[in-house]
C-alpha cells in the first residue's frame, strides 16, 4: 500500500487520490471493534462521511461512544467523531454534501465528522 501525507490541511495532501476510508467504531452493547468502509472527504485537517441512514449501526455506535479508528490507506489515526446536521451547523453541512457530491456524484445523508487527535 502507498503511503499518504495525513497533513490535511497542506496543499500536498493526496487524499483525493483515495477512494475509501476505514472506520472503526466500538458496539455499543458488545464494545467490539467495528471496521466498516466508506466513501469519504476531507476539509480543514478533519475527514467527513456520509451515513446513508442515520439509523446505521456504526452511527448508532460512534453516538455511544465517539473515540473512533481512522484508516486511510495505511496511515491510522484516533479520532472523535461528531454528527453534523442542517440545523446544527448549515454551512459545513452544505459544504460537506458538495464535496462529496464532486468526488463521488452522492452527497445525501447523515454527514459525520472525524476529528483526529494530536499524536
Amino acid at each position: 500500500m502507498k503511503k499518504i501525507n495525513l497533513n490535511l490541511s497542506s496543499k500536498t495532501s493526496n487524499l483525493d487520490q483515495e477512494k475509501f476510508l476505514y472506520l472503526t467504531t466500538h458496539g455499543r452493547k458488545s464494545k467490539q471493534p467495528r471496521e466498516i468502509e466508506i466513501w469519504f472527504t476531507h476539509a480543514d485537517g478533519k475527514f467527513y462521511v456520509i451515513a446513508e441512514y442515520a439509523t446505521s449501526n456504526w452511527v448508532l455506535n460512534l453516538q455511544a461512544n465517539p473515540t473512533v479508528r481512522v484508516r486511510v490507506a495505511d496511515n491510522t489515526v484516533a479520532a472523535q467523531a461528531r454528527v453534523v446536521t442542517a440545523k446544527t451547523d448549515p454551512e459545513l453541512h452544505k459544504n460537506i454534501q458538495a464535496l462529496s457530491i464532486k468526488k463521488y456524484g452522492w452527497g445525501d445523508g447523515l454527514v459525520v465528522e472525524l476529528v483526529p487527535e494530536e499524536s
